[in-house]
């Protein structure tokens, strides 16, 4: 599968890998200037990109960077961002402060990671019934913490 990128922003970084076998391709913001986001604060931080699969059955899945989440609460604002395969707009990123301190993202910062992933489209179907199992409608928590 290819992934191609279009720069906007001349100063943009094209995401890659931190190590031979990381999952994710870090994306870095691109800024003209530092942004500073307060505590319970959503800033929305420009990436310079564009993006496009060579596939339509892939998505490309935008994660936080745990080191960002882990060490100053820093997170994106819709847990995991989704861009669908035929978006062909600028990619931001939707950044919260969960800490107790402002938080300065610069250009060039990592700030996010990149998991393209195969999607299923499945056909719908709706039923007056589904089919019985040992769980039923034991919802949260039914199977115990151990």
């Amino acid at each position: 599968m290819k992934l191609t990128f279009k720069k906007i922003d001349e100063k943009a970084i094209i995401p890659s890998r931190a190590t031979k076998y990381s999952a994710g391709l870090d994306i870095s913001a691109c800024l003209d200037e530092p942004v500073t986001i307060e505590p319970n604060q959503i800033k929305m931080i420009p990436t310079g990109l564009m993006a496009m699969p060579d596939s339509n059955d892939v998505v490309c899945l935008i994660y936080p960077r745990s080191g960002l989440a882990s060490k100053f609460g820093v997170s994106l604002a819709n847990c995991v961002g989704v861009v669908d395969s035929d978006y062909r707009g600028a990619w931001f990123i939707p950044l919260i402060n969960n800490g107790q301190q402002p938080f300065t993202v610069e250009h060039g910062m990592r700030i996010a990671q990149l998991i393209p992933t195969k999607v299923l489209f499945p056909e719908i179907e709706v039923s007056d019934s589904l089919s019985e199992t040992e769980r039923g409608q034991n919802g949260f928590g039914s199977s115990g913490l151990k």
